[in-house]
């Protein structure tokens, strides 16, 4: 956003109107050294099996390894890979006293091709005044996110429109898994999967993270984010 070859307007100027500090226009980053890459790939292999771990877990995993490392380091270059712990946040999934509940179906069961498992949730993405909720169906095998979509309310149409979405685009699953939340329990969305002969599995109370799809969520809410 700034010129400096702009002969009528100095970077001192220029740098005012944008509200930007003048010292930034001349930094340059610097390359991170061979070791900090090093610690990075391992810090990045970590996260992806334990995306709840923060710099504190982080350093005493890289510690176990046997890296004399402390923990601003490890801070610092979580920030740079933009790694932050997944953590139980605000709820989004509320249960409707008056909705069927189905049984969990994937305990103990091997997954090891397309179609075979979906699954959903829901997480929220941070605004300037507010919200956004987004949804997510993802394959269980691949990882792939099938469909996705935004919302600034918490209704369930939003939900049944990724899922339809998903359903046109790439068939029909073997079994959906979600949690109990009054958006994947309600009839308007049940429904769309028992006339597809889709068994339907939710998770019991409590569980409220599994690791791989709260890391491809995380990734296509990060990139929504960014565009």
């Amino acid at each position: 956003m700034i010129d400096l070859k702009r002969p009528r307007l100095s970077v001192v100027r220029q740098c005012t109107l944008l509200q930007l500090n003048r010292s930034g226009v001349y930094y340059r980053p610097v390359p991170q050294n061979e070791a900090n890459l090093e610690l990075m790939r391992l810090i990045n292999a970590q996260f992806l099996e334990t995306p709840y771990y923060g710099s504190r877990q982080m350093t005493w995993h890289l510690r176990r390894l046997g890296h004399d490392v402390g923990r601003k380091r490890v801070r610092r270059l979580m920030a740079i890979m933009d790694l932050r712990a997944i953590y139980q946040k605000p709820r989004t999934s509320v249960p409707h006293p008056e909705h069927r509940k189905y049984p969990y179906l994937l305990r103990g069961l091997v997954i090891d091709r397309p179609n075979q498992v979906w699954c959903s949730d829901i997480t929220y993405i941070p605004m300037r005044k507010g919200f956004l909720y987004l949804v997510a169906v993802m394959d269980w095998h691949t990882r792939k996110v099938l469909s996705w979509r935004l919302s600034n309310t918490m209704d369930a149409e939003f939900c049944v429109e990724a899922l339809r979405d998903a359903l046109v685009r790439y068939g029909t699953p073997e079994i959906f898994n979600t949690d109990q939340g009054s958006q994947f329990t309600t009839p308007r969305f049940t429904e769309v999967l028992e006339r597809r002969q889709v068994r339907i599995s939710m998770d019991g109370r409590g569980r409220w993270l599994d690791p791989h799809l709260m890391r491809r969520i995380m990734t296509c809410r990060r990139h929504l984010v960014r565009g």
